[in-house]
């Protein structure tokens, strides 16, 4: 079973008889963060104050394994004003940070639950409010991406500059090296 590290106030709190847990989420898209948080009102932790949205905010289940895996979450904010929702369109989201915390009211902590790349927007249009959906891709999708890199001088000096390790690369590659003693000796 995979285990998250819980803040101590977190961790105390959650003995509680009554608890108050809410899910904020931090979206840092190019032009400014969009901080947001499943209650009501402003809330702000750690310099950083995140919009109240009420139950229009959805978190999907976020599944953990002990493998490692990837696994991804899922966003949704309904009732967006059309407006909204056209600015929504015409953003870069793709690639951008995306971290999802888990918190209690009247408490000045949050426990990072998931952090990952937004990949995927879709918007449900209605005549006055729709619906955006986004697909949060996990950080580990990194693990699965080709890197491609060449073992050539260009590609060196692409990297350092100065570099001269592989200027000598191809001159070697077809050099027949005579290794030990003369053959009749």
């Amino acid at each position: 079973m995979a285990t998250r590290d819980l803040s101590t106030a977190v961790d105390t709190n959650l003995e509680d008889n009554t608890i108050y847990p809410f899910y904020a989420v931090e979206l840092l898209f190019d032009t400014s963060p969009l901080r947001l948080w499943t209650g009501q009102g402003d809330l702000t932790i750690g310099g950083n104050t995140y919009t109240g949205s009420g139950s229009l905010l959805g978190v999907e289940t976020i599944e953990e394994t002990s493998e490692i895996a990837v696994r991804g979450a899922t966003l949704t904010l309904s009732g967006v004003p059309s407006e909204i929702a056209s600015l929504a369109l015409q953003t870069p989201y793709q690639g951008r940070t995306c971290t999802i915390y888990f918190g209690l009211t009247d408490k000045t902590d949050l426990t990072e639950i998931f952090s990952g790349y937004m990949d995927e927007m879709n918007i449900d249009e209605g005549p006055e409010t729709s619906s955006i959906e986004v697909k949060v891709e996990n950080k580990l999708i990194d693990l699965e991406r080709a890197r491609v890199r060449r073992f050539t001088s260009g590609y060196q000096k692409s990297k350092y500059p100065g570099d001269k390790g592989f200027d000598f690369v191809e001159s070697i590659q077809d050099k027949e090296v005579v290794w030990g003693r003369k053959a009749g000796n």
